[in-house]
């Protein structure tokens, strides 16, 4: 425990958990709406903002919040018009804000390669005091949001149709959502990095959903999974001196890939149980007088 007597490490172990919670608990909702690439675009976007706060000398991750939200409202807008028209409009948002970023940045006098590697792929080890409070502030709405909106927002990720027969505000809660994941995109940009930080978002949500059934308890599952590789990364980069957001992804699908091995026969056992046949005797035993309830078809 020698690694929590420096300060810089228990910034950075701060960062880790608010990353390991908030990145899991946004990319649920992208994995249900089959949107996990979406955290990829943001960060390309982000880059933007990150690059107009050097520029301007203000913080570059409220910068980066304020442009990568208004991409990613551009976004929903740009999916709800048509896929054909979408694709071409996000690759090209995708790209225009990358390059942007690159470009805004070595103009900016405080600019250099080494800020936008550490933006572009993690420096846990230099997040300061000030970045600390900027990413609980944003940590806390994200949270708020994933879990007060809970119903809604999986009730529109899961059929927008029905959501949208039952009187929810759809598009409302489409963009709440994606401003939500551009949030998450700026708060784990310093732990993972923008290139990443998709990673984080969509693997440990991937895992859980191999051992889980439920949306709540794959939350759960993904959460602790999020906050493990995040922990356990940035003590692992205290001792060896490697790449935090690689780290963090790395161990991220070396949990996937584990889990994977143990679903695998646990989902052999399961459906060999069910496909079980009933033999003759137990079918002569059953009472063919008692009727079936609709009750009986639901399951919680």
């Amino acid at each position: 425990m020698t690694f929590l007597q420096d300060a810089f490490m228990q910034r950075a172990l701060v960062a880790a958990i608010l990353i390991g919670i908030t990145a899991p608990a946004v990319g649920i909702y992208l994995v249900q709406r089959r949107q996990a690439i979406m955290g990829d675009g943001i960060g390309h976007v982000a880059l933007t903002g990150v690059a107009l706060g050097f520029l301007t000398g203000t913080n570059p991750v409220w910068m980066a919040v304020l442009v990568s939200s208004a991409g990613a409202v551009a976004m929903e807008l740009v999916r709800a018009r048509g896929r054909t028209q979408g694709d071409i409009a996000l690759a090209m948002l995708f790209y225009g804000g990358m390059s942007g970023g690159v470009l805004l940045i070595h103009l900016s006098p405080n600019g250099s390669n080494a800020n936008l590697l550490s933006y572009l792929f993690g420096s846990i080890t230099t997040v300061s005091q000030e970045d600390v409070v900027v990413i609980g502030i944003l940590a806390a709405v994200v949270v708020a949001v994933t879990v007060g909106l809970r119903r809604q927002l999986f009730a529109v990720c899961q059929d927008e149709e029905f959501a949208r027969v039952t009187g929810l505000p759809v598009r409302l809660l489409n963009i709440v959502l994606a401003v939500t994941a551009a949030v998450t995109v700026t708060v784990a940009m310093r732990v993972v990095g923008l290139l990443l930080v998709s990673a984080l978002m969509v693997v440990p949500v991937a895992a859980a959903q191999q051992l889980t059934r439920g949306f709540a308890a794959t939350m759960a599952f993904a959460v602790a999974i999020g906050l493990t590789v995040t922990t356990s990364g940035t003590v692992y980069t205290y001792y060896v001196d490697v790449p935090s957001g690689a780290t963090i992804v790395v161990m991220a699908i070396g949990v996937f890939l584990a889990v994977t091995a143990l679903a695998a026969p646990l989902a052999k056992r399961r459906a060999r149980r069910s496909a079980a046949p009933v033999s003759e005797e137990a079918e002569c035993t059953l009472e063919p007088s008692r009727s079936r309830s609709p009750e009986d078809d639901v399951r919680v």
